[in-house]
């Protein structure tokens, strides 16, 4: 989503700087679009198609490792079903064009049960609510970050992502300028965050439970009689339900679970329900927790309650040039939850897919609807899925593996065949996905800062090459993998951006490439795209309200009996595990490191710099220290994305700064109760000196 220069001499990438002409990022970029370049001229990137003999691999033409990668599905299919083929897809397909238009056509060409992706491993609790409160999964709207006055945060560090679900570029411009106009910025987090630490104020939340302070605080806004519905008044039901919930769930009953006293609770919930322009946002700290649904929901209907949908200053949905929401509901596509369950987990699908959490059990449970292949694409599931490593035995056992990645990584060095595709930099780009999320309506296309070699091949060609060998017939696979490769993505753009609310069109974008402003987001647009089947928002979903009934009680008057509790962290210079073999990043100090308070260190006698064993119920690290006061007595933090140390990974400068994984310690059974989203917060822990 940030502008970039890109300095190009042939195929060498010299430089990349910050477009200053983007109307959107102005100049902006973070440390990791200059390790573009690294990714482009790292020696370890894959270059020509790999096919594994035993131990050792080999590299070969595409033809060869395409007729293997499609034969080796073609005969598990033969043998075991449809659905003995899985699909696991990583988060870089959100900001890939061509994966976007060609990956979902070809998962439902294979018509198996078993697709899973990084979604239930982050923002499924975000969809899920999206789909019972507003009737499609992807109507989740955004903070109108740059016109309120009161930005109230729970669980997301945008300081380190530039706004996850939140497309945000230069994040402490933004919170400057909020605070210029006499606003203001509180965080809710366990640790004191980059975002934190700029904010006005920070409570310190025990980890987990983040339902019961909402529940308190929506109990203050009815108590109080706060609400105000605005133009969405006529448009909401359910809110005798919600308010009902939350009568049992004072202040003063959550205080000594949430860690928050009650006097600031209730401070802090009028404060909120009397700002002018106020906007509540949640990520993946308030997903990634045993009640992550219940969290996100009862922040948006705090955000309901208090009129800051649909309202200037609060909530709001984007108008994006290409409406993909709208595409998505022509194609029958606005979302699904529970339609059936897993073979072994019997965890529910949501919109086509299992969690992830599930997929070793899946594997290992070798039923009638096991997979006994899986096509991996642009992810890393063994450093990012819970209880990585049984994980990562699991798809060491399978028939076949097909990994598209550019990397022989801790996932994909169990592939039979890898299908390198082509760079970042030598694709077209325009971002379907995070404009939907955007805080700004812009538009922009990317033309390949180089061109694509003749022996290297893009992402959606690899997948089209695939379609036509494991589904078509014999006589008609070079045909359709022809149609295919003629149905490039910017043929699929064009289209979609005539038909949407802009009639823009492909040309006009390469007209402009510094991109184009379309201007704020506006009100009204929540109204117009309720699309649940009364055309109401349910403020108190069924299903929510009796899950909140089951366990939020319990959990408020639960003991906080002195365990230590694990929570993650994101890293500015660090993109999940895709990022670690980038010198330019991984310069200093390594950081993979366990945050430990001061009390705690004490107790257990160590200092910064040592080494401990972190345990869970799930396994064991042994990780160094940091003493520091920035996480909250009885926390400690490990950041995700580490652990490159396994055999057979070929990353030269990550496994030189290995770290450890922490979803070696995360839990494949310590789920989001509602949804199965992985729970990598809150964890029950040990930790003790090495």
């Amino acid at each position: 989503m940030c502008g970039i220069l890109v300095e190009v001499d042939g195929q060498r990438i010299d430089a990349v700087r910050g477009d200053p002409e983007d109307p959107f990022s102005r100049g902006y970029v973070c440390p990791k679009a200059a390790a573009l370049a690294d990714l482009h001229h790292d020696p370890d990137r894959i270059r020509a198609p790999l096919i594994r003999d035993g131990r050792t691999w080999r590299g070969v033409g595409w033809e060869v490792a395409l007729d293997r990668a499609a034969e080796g599905l073609v005969r598990v299919r033969r043998r075991h079903g449809r659905n003995a083929v899985g699909v696991y897809y990583g988060n870089p397909v959100a900001h890939n064009l061509g994966l976007i238009t060609h990956l979902l056509p070809f998962t439902r060409a294979l018509r198996t049960r078993n697709i899973y992706s990084a979604s239930s491993a982050d923002q499924l609790p975000q969809m899920l609510v999206a789909l019972r409160m507003f009737g499609h999964f992807a109507l989740i709207p955004v903070p109108d970050l740059d016109r309120t006055d009161f930005f109230l945060v729970f669980g997301a560090n945008p300081l380190a992502s530039n706004g996850s679900l939140m497309s945000a570029p230069d994040m402490r411009r933004r919170l400057a300028d909020l605070r210029t106009r006499g606003g203001r910025v509180v965080v809710v987090d366990p640790r004191r965050t980059e975002t934190a630490a700029a904010a006005g104020e920070h409570l310190a939340i025990r980890p987990g439970a983040d339902a019961l302070l909402l529940a308190a605080r929506l109990q203050v806004i009815f108590e109080e009689q706060r609400m105000r519905l605005g133009r969405l008044a006529r448009r909401v039901k359910g809110l005798d339900a919600l308010a009902d919930l939350v009568r049992d769930l004072p202040p003063e009953r959550v205080a000594q679970r949430t860690g928050v006293a009650a006097p600031t609770i209730r401070r802090l919930a009028l404060d909120f329900a009397a700002a002018e322009r106020a906007a509540g946002y949640g990520r993946v700290g308030l997903c990634t927790q045993r009640h992550g649904t219940l969290a996100v929901w009862l922040l948006q209907a705090l955000n309901l309650v208090t009129g800051r949908m649909d309202a200037e200053g609060g909530l709001l949905l984007t108008t994006p040039a290409v409406d993909a929401i709208d595409v998505l509901s022509r194609i029958g596509l606005r979302g699904t939850f529970g339609r059936w369950r897993g073979g072994a987990r019997r965890l529910p699908e949501f919109t086509g897919e299992l969690p992830v959490a599930a997929l070793a059990d899946e594997i290992e449970s070798g039923g009638p609807r096991s997979p006994r292949a899986m096509i991996t694409v642009a992810g890393n599931p063994v450093l990012s899925a819970p209880n990585g490593a049984r994980l990562d035995r699991a798809l060491g056992n399978l028939e076949h593996v097909v990994a598209i990645d550019p990397y022989l990584n801790e996932t994909t060095r169990h592939a039979h065949v890898v299908l390198p595709p082509a760079p970042p930099l030598a694709r077209g780009h325009y971002d379907l996905a995070l404009n939907v999320f955007a805080v700004r309506n812009v538009a922009k296309y990317v033309e390949p800062a180089v061109p694509r070699t003749p022996e290297q091949r893009h992402d959606w060609e690899i997948l089209g090459a695939l379609a036509g060998r494991v589904l078509a017939p014999r006589p008609l696979r070079r045909a359709v993998s022809r149609a295919v490769q003629a149905l490039t993505p910017e043929r699929i753009l064009d289209p979609l951006l005539r038909l949407g609310p802009h009639k823009l069109s492909l040309a006009r974008l390469r007209e402009a490439p510094h991109g184009l402003d379309l201007g704020p987001l506006q009100p009204d647009r929540i109204a117009e795209r309720i699309a649940t089947r009364d055309g109401k928002i349910d403020a108190a979903p069924a299903e929510f309200v009796r899950e909140a009934r089951e366990h939020l009680p319990a959990e408020a008057d639960g003991e906080t009996n002195g365990r230590l509790a694990l929570i993650g962290r994101r890293q500015l210079r660090s993109n999940n595990s895709w990022l670690h073999n980038s010198a330019r990043l991984l310069r200093g100090d390594h950081r993979c490191t366990l945050l430990l308070h001061p009390e705690d260190a004490a107790a257990r006698q160590l200092s910064t710099g040592d080494m401990a064993e972190l345990r869970s119920k799930a396994g064991a690290v042994t990780v160094p220290v940091e003493v520091t006061d920035s996480v909250r007595a009885g926390v400690v933090s490990l950041p995700h994305g580490w652990g490159h140390g396994r055999d057979g990974v070929r990353l030269r400068v990550a496994s030189n700064h290995a770290g450890e994984s922490a979803n070696d310690v995360t839990s494949e059974r310590f789920l989001d109760t509602l949804s199965g989203n992985a729970s990598f917060n809150g964890i029950p822990v040990t930790v003790r000196r090495r």
